[in-house]
């Protein structure tokens, strides 16, 4: 059985793919293959973010696709993200402006905010996540979403970004937001997948029509690895991917517990954005419309919530003192 249905509509009119290809930690030769081979499988959805420092490595994908005819700009659905150092009114037009030369794009589909706790300047645009001379992170503690958000519009009719939206925000935040915007969020990025599925937050999001987007959709290897490299634990929640009732429905449709977990989340109408570098991966993750899940399978699978966060940003110590910080709450 064919499930039709590749994109969701956000409340502009403009649409969304529902799998897209991650790009987090991805650098620049390993993006250029991983981006080359999801258009190639038909991929249409490329998330990216200032912060991921591999934008220029895709833009020179995708501008070689445009300008060879394999693909019409329109076709495609790119997402950017301000970086944390650009929270501020005045730098948002700047680092839009930075993204869409490194894109080699006049627009962006989508522009989120990466999180409401803003940095103050660091030495230069690379510059990240800047501290001080003791290594504290030079955590802007007035950073005003408000004001942000009032940048970010501005960016919509100056037409660099077709829609604009949220990441890491937390529902009472984006209330706040919503109830001061002209031009409403039309998507949050946030973690999602089986064993945190963020239920009340998506919940307070569909009531004002804003679409979800997973990032971490199949949990993350990736954070285990970013964890070891800055001396943290592990994660406290085990592999989803092992969970023997997604292998238990794997079993049953012939495919691959990666596609069972993507399944499920694009069938409550969560878009996903898989990060992958390996070219069966990428092509394995795209291979989800070609069946569906019972609702039995879909309620046992919402039954694995544990409402455990993996990425907690707690690396950022600094930016828990923040009133901004957004998980002081549950959701």
């Amino acid at each position: 059985m064919t499930n039709v249905k590749t994109d969701i509509s956000f409340w502009n009119g403009h649409r969304m793919p529902l799998v897209g290809l991650g790009t987090w930690q991805a650098p620049d030769e390993e993006v250029k293959e991983a981006v080359q081979w999801a258009l190639e499988a038909g991929y249409r959805h490329i998330d990216t973010a200032f912060n991921y420092q591999n934008e220029g490595a895709i833009g020179e994908v995708i501008d070689e696709w445009i300008k060879t005819g394999k693909v019409k700009r329109d076709e495609l659905f790119i997402t950017t993200k301000l970086p944390l150092i650009g929270n501020s009114p005045d730098k948002v037009e700047k680092f839009i402006k930075l993204s869409l030369e490194s894109l080699k794009l006049d627009y962006v589909d989508l522009y989120l905010i990466h999180f409401p706790v803003g940095f103050l300047p660091g030495k230069d645009d690379t510059d990240l996540f800047p501290r001080d001379e003791e290594g504290k992170a030079k955590i802007d503690m007035k950073t005003d979403i408000i004001a942000l958000w009032k940048a970010m519009e501005a960016q919509v009719d100056a037409g660099r970004a077709k829609s604009i939206g949220l990441s890491n925000f937390n529902s009472e935040q984006i209330e706040r937001i919503v109830q001061a915007s002209r031009i409403k969020p039309a998507n949050l990025q946030v973690e999602l997948h089986a064993y945190f599925q963020q239920k009340l937050l998506r919940a307070a999001c569909a009531k004002h029509g804003i679409t979800v987007c997973a990032y971490g959709p199949l949990g993350s290897k990736g954070r285990v690895e970013l964890n070891a490299k800055r001396g943290l634990p592990p994660p406290a929640i085990p592999g989803v991917l092992e969970d023997p009732i997604v292998l238990e429905i794997a079993r049953k449709h012939s495919k691959t517990p990666a596609q069972i977990l993507l399944r499920h989340l694009i069938q409550e109408d969560v878009i996903v954005i898989p990060k992958s570098v390996s070219k069966t991966r990428i092509q394995e993750n795209f291979g989800v419309f070609d069946f569906i899940l019972s609702d039995s399978e879909i309620s046992m699978l919402d039954s694995l919530d544990k409402n455990d966060r993996t990425f907690d940003f707690k690396f950022l110590a600094e930016a828990t003192e923040s009133p901004e910080f957004p998980f002081h709450i549950p959701f």
